[in-house]
């Protein structure tokens, strides 16, 4: 027994000299950076977690004005530091050496898992390689004909706000029309959530994106036991419940089809599996069926992590960067009018001619148009990575454990970067009129290096697939009753009050 107990001691105190060893090294790097005055304990988070989601970002923009391009923020005992440095951006997203995500990813873990976004070392770099095929031109062609057809969906739904010609919401219509393209994109299933706009996934994502960002910057929601006595973990078990319960059904009743297919025509599961990419359309769940890591199939757990981590990824994001393009369109009209002519030029008069990943490919204008829409309006305002080790990054020691935050929401307005920042002027993005030696990191709205977005072409298409449907059906024009612009930093940007438009359907 007193063996035992001097050993327990022993561990403790080792373990109490760790943690202290480990703090120490943060503190005193992190003075040698400097930073807004933290308090005892909570560190800084009296300043952000007190705020509202729409006031947060205005909070932080304020900090930025205070103390640079970098600086130190104590977020409770996490180690935080915003960076809007392009030179210190391209440090870490190119390089090999800083793949971990930062802590605010551990927020999202309870609902993606170890998937593609959150995963790490060995399992992200086979995760990585076996996805990566999935974006392929070949099956971006197979998506298109998604695009097109809950396309045509959306356009009707606009037919009685057209009639009408009141200000509407354009939000929870395209976040509709995105949950539909991203269900049979990724599942290979019909949600028909434009049809029925009650969807209990869309409220269950928007949930777990109120508890994420709460976790992110309230330091009572911030730690696991603290966590489980806040309204917030009730929240986050309801949604999950929906999230998890919806894909687990579906890849079941996948695999179900996939048995009963294989024990009819006399094949194994997994030759049958390898049939599944000859059909017409190819949903990335069932790409997701037929991946072998290391001559092993994925299981149920790591088939939904990664669909998930797609749900996640291809509707939320798009959903922002959606509406709010359709939001400058409208304030815009000769930007409309110069992509309306590009889709006329390219696609035609009209406007139920079936799109093709071709002629999206030509609509380069908007391509500029998107870009620029992004420099303002990134659909992921914050993303981070964390250091396992102290790093020294273009003169500045950075401790291990810390987390460097990116805001490229901020870089895109930022003078030293772009001129006239908040000046909407697509040329700015043309090949011709680019600053030949401007740091390309300044501009990130799809991340970059080993982890950038890996659909981002896939984003690019959908986007440009919803805009030129609607824009030959109909013109986008201002609200009558403009609202003022705030604009919420969750897990995805969003404006607090909407994106109220109008629009006229066009006389052909």
């Amino acid at each position: 027994m007193l063996i035992l107990l001097s050993t327990l001691i022993a561990l403790s105190i080792g373990l109490a000299v760790y943690v202290y060893q480990q703090f120490a090294n943060r503190l005193y790097y992190a003075a040698k950076i400097g930073g807004p005055k933290a308090y005892p304990i909570v560190g800084n988070s009296i300043r952000y977690g007190t705020k509202s989601p729409a006031d947060f970002l205005l909070e932080v923009q304020k900090s930025n004005a205070e103390c640079g391009k970098c600086y130190r923020l104590w977020i409770g005992p996490d180690l935080i530091f915003p960076v809007t440095d392009a030179k210190l951006v391209e440090a870490l997203l190119s390089s090999q050496k800083f793949l971990d995500k930062s802590v605010q990813y551990d927020f999202i873990r309870p609902w993606l898992g170890d998937g593609l976004l959150t995963s790490t070392g060995r399992k992200w770099h086979s995760r990585r390689k076996i996805i990566t095929p999935t974006f392929h031109f070949k099956i971006l062609e197979q998506f298109v004909d998604i695009f097109d057809q809950q396309s045509n969906i959306f356009v009707q739904q606009l037919k009685s706000v057209a009639a009408s010609g009141e200000d509407f919401d354009a939000f929870p219509k395209v976040t509709l029309c995105a949950l539909d393209v991203i269900c049979e994109s990724a599942m290979g299933t019909t949600v028909n959530a434009q049809l029925n706009s009650d969807s209990a996934y869309v409220r269950a994502v928007k949930d777990m994106a109120t508890v994420v960002m709460a976790r992110s910057y309230k330091a009572f929601a911030r730690f696991d036991f603290t966590f489980y006595f806040t309204p917030y973990r009730k929240m986050q078990d309801k949604a999950l419940k929906i999230l998890h319960d919806y894909t687990d059904s579906v890849i079941r009743s996948r695999r179900q089809e996939l048995t009963q297919a294989a024990s009819q025509n006399g094949k194994s599961t997994d030759e049958n599996e390898n049939d599944v990419g000859i059909r017409k359309k190819t949903a990335f769940l069932d790409m997701l069926l037929q991946a072998r890591v290391e001559g092993r199939p994925l299981n149920d757990l790591d088939v939904r992590e990664e669909v998930d981590t797609f749900m996640f990824e291809g509707h939320d994001t798009t959903t922002s960067a959606i509406c709010f393009l359709i939001g400058i369109l409208a304030k815009h009209p000769d930007v409309q009018q110069k992509v309306y002519e590009e889709v006329q030029t390219v696609i035609g008069d009209d406007p139920t001619t079936p799109i093709t990943l071709s002629k999206l490919n030509q609509l380069n204008y908007l391509d500029l148009v998107i870009k620029e829409t992004l420099r303002l309006y990134p659909s992921v305002p914050i993303f981070g990575r964390k250091l396992l080790d102290n790093h020294e990054i273009n003169g500045t020691v950075f401790p291990a454990g810390s987390n460097l935050v990116i805001f490229p929401y901020f870089m895109g307005r930022d003078p030293d970067y772009f001129d006239n920042p908040l000046e909407f002027r697509p040329e700015r993005f043309a090949v011709e009129t680019s600053a030949d030696k401007a740091n390309p990191y300044r501009y990130v709205p799809f991340s970059a290096g080993p982890r950038n977005c890996i659909g981002q072409k896939f984003a690019v298409a959908e986007i440009k697939s919803l805009i030129s449907k609607t824009l030959r059906h109909y013109e986008l024009l201002p609200p009558k009753q403009p609202k003022s612009e705030k604009i919420i930093a969750e897990m995805v940007l969003r404006p607090e009050g909407g994106i109220p438009v109008r629009v006229k359907k066009r006389v052909l």
